[in-house]
């Protein structure tokens, strides 16, 4: 099958440029024929307050690789379009934001009808939500001839927005695509008692409520708060300063590249993900690969890739007593060191096997 795959590649950064490439490098190896059409520009500045792309590759390039779609160039949508119908029997979009909303539809209309258009959705909805995200959600995904999302939760917020209609929806969960970050740092024995947290600080990602749990919990324990801020990082810096935690936080502000990651986890006991929602993450998949225990909220897909009791720790969303709970037992005599025993690198096969299955199924 001739596919293309529209979506971030390097030199953007991240989560989804890796996605967009190792689903590329994915589909070859099956023998589609695979094209991605990337981005020169791919967002507007104001609309990312953060570094957006990166000088070294954060895992193996995909060579059949174009830039030319950017967001000030309507022109850029329609021509890529199409030549994406003209060359491709499936055309992916892979959907972050209804910011991309004008430039897929323009790249709908260019396509024409030769190729079925998939809306790769890695977020349905934004988590913190403006009022037209909605609208422009339905709009595009009426105009597209399937849907696949990352979790049956996502499946059901899309079916929501389609209110029953077509194209039909799937979920697939979405596979491991970790970062290349090199060997993994041996660990001394002990415990370091310091807790991480790391990736972009916003909202939802529930950092003012590990700050409370902090101050809530074992007094000797000390955070490692590392990534880009959406928004500045004042307001949290103000709260662990009126709760009496601010000496025991370490604030790691910009972009943590791959090669520090091993680093970074070999100075801490544990990963923390305290969101408050949550589609899909890589970041327990990536403490397992370093040899770290999580503990996480029962959100999303959380649940299912934390053990409790066994690789990691899971609590309530937006609750600090029962994180604060969650960080003293991890803390309890012998519970670290029996949780890290516990800890298993992912297999990433099977996920990929049904990932691929669900994409290039919509097209036969």
């Amino acid at each position: 099958m001739r596919i293309t795959l529209v979506g971030p590649a390097h030199p953007y950064k991240g989560g989804g440029a890796r996605h967009t490439t190792e689903l590329a490098h994915r589909l070859a190896a099956a023998g589609h024929r695979v094209v991605i059409e990337s981005w020169r520009a791919q967002y507007p500045a104001a609309l990312y307050p953060g570094r957006q792309t990166v000088a070294e590759p954060e895992g193996p390039l995909y060579p059949h690789t174009r830039r030319d779609l950017a967001w000030y160039r309507p022109d850029s949508w329609y021509r890529v379009g199409r030549r994406a119908g003209r060359e491709a029997d499936l055309v992916a979009l892979a959907v972050f934001s209804p910011v991309q909303v004008p430039a897929y539809l323009g790249l709908r209309a260019g396509c024409g009808s030769a190729a079925r258009l998939v809306a790769l959705c890695h977020n349905v909805l934004p988590h913190e939500r403006g009022r037209c995200d909605a609208a422009l959600m339905r709009l595009l995904l009426r105009r597209v001839d399937a849907v696949l999302t990352h979790s049956p939760q996502q499946r059901a917020l899309a079916e929501r927005l389609l209110r029953g209609g077509p194209p039909p929806v799937r979920a697939a969960e979405l596979p491991p695509h970790l970062p290349d970050t090199g060997p993994r740092r041996p660990r001394s024995a002990g415990t370091r008692r310091r807790l991480l947290f790391f990736g972009i600080v916003r909202p939802y990602k529930g950092v003012d409520v590990l700050l409370r749990a902090l101050a809530a919990g074992p007094p000797d324990v000390a955070l490692t708060v590392a990534g880009e801020f959406w928004g500045g990082s004042a307001q949290l810096r103000t709260l662990a300063e009126r709760l009496g935690v601010a000496h025991r936080v370490d604030w790691r502000e910009g972009y943590v590249p791959a090669e520090e990651l091993p680093g970074l986890f070999a100075e801490c006991d544990a990963v923390v993900l305290p969101y408050r929602s949550a589609t899909a993450t890589q970041n327990v998949w990536l403490a397992h690969s370093h040899g770290l225990p999580v503990i996480a909220t029962r959100v999303g897909t959380l649940p299912d890739h934390v053990r409790d009791g066994v690789d990691g720790l899971l609590c309530a969303p937006d609750d600090p007593a029962d994180l604060a709970r969650a960080i003293a037992d991890c803390y309890a005599p012998g519970r670290l060191d029996a949780l890290r025993a516990g800890v298993r690198p992912v297999d990433a096969e099977p996920y990929w096997d049904r990932y691929l299955a669900a994409l290039t199924g919509d097209a036969r």
